[in-house]
């Protein structure tokens, strides 16, 4: 897993809430990857996988 450090130059911050039931969601999505990503990596794979379905 990557230790932590200073953000990439090229990105923002984004500050969503979510309620208990898609937190849930996303934490048990979470535990069947392989490598158990963090929180905010896991909405990233799911946004980015949500971009390549809508852009294909």
């Amino acid at each position: 897993m990557k230790s932590k450090g200073r953000p990439k130059v090229d990105t923002s911050p984004v500050l969503v809430r979510v309620d208990a039931e898609m937190l849930q969601a996303i934490d048990d999505a979470r535990r069947v990857e392989q490598d158990v990503p963090t929180r905010p990596e896991m909405i990233r794979r799911m946004i980015a996988e949500w971009l390549e379905r809508r852009a294909g």
